[in-house]
């Protein structure tokens, strides 16, 4: 990625991109495990202060997306820890909401299913949550979530099939069908706006 390259010749404005790129992206994961605005703005800044001083240091990601989302969901854990916000951080008992924000574009009744499969969704552990947003919602594929996650490739499979597994056992046969259309219908809308990669 040029801005990569750039901003770690000390490039101002290719910094500067990147924040704007990222900013929102890693608020709105933060969202996620806290509902502490403070601390994800807080995280997110001291994300890239530091990217910023260690810049000459740091090697060049695959993609920087994921370098950014790992770093990110680190940092927070790591002060979640030291502000004693969660007793298990590494669990099932993780912090983690999928939100529903209304969009403007959605009919009202493609709202009102779409609420329903987020309520759906919320009744997983945190860690299925965590990986059904990673999947469907930012379109992440398995070796992304599999770094972002610190977890290998097969654990990354296996807790993207129980999830399912759950979400199936959860929901009756039309609510799964419309919950396998939403699923793909957000995965298809991650795609169509990409998030620049390194």
């Amino acid at each position: 990625m040029l801005w990569w390259n750039a901003f770690k010749q000390g490039d101002w404005d290719a910094f500067t991109a990147l924040y704007g790129e990222f900013y929102e992206l890693l608020n709105n994961y933060g969202r996620k495990f806290t509902r502490d605005e403070d601390l994800i703005h807080d995280v997110v800044h001291d994300l890239f202060v530091r990217i910023w001083t260690t810049r000459q240091r740091l090697g060049q990601p695959v993609s920087v997306k994921n370098y950014l989302y790992k770093a990110f969901r680190s940092t927070l854990f790591r002060k979640i820890q030291s502000l004693s916000k969660f007793v298990e951080l590494d669990g099932e008992g993780t912090g983690f909401t999928v939100n529903f924000i209304p969009d403007a574009s959605f009919r009202q009744e493609e709202q009102e299913l779409r609420k329903q499969v987020i309520d759906l969704v919320n009744t997983l552990p945190a860690r299925q949550q965590e990986i059904i947003f990673l999947r469907f919602y930012e379109g992440m594929s398995y070796e992304e979530i599999s770094t972002i996650m610190d977890i290998n490739m097969s654990s990354t499979y296996k807790l993207l099939y129980k999830a399912l597994d759950n979400l199936q056992k959860a929901s009756n046969k039309q609510t799964w069908l419309l919950l396998c259309g939403l699923f793909f219908l957000l995965k298809n809308i991650s795609k169509k706006n990409p998030v620049l990669e390194g």
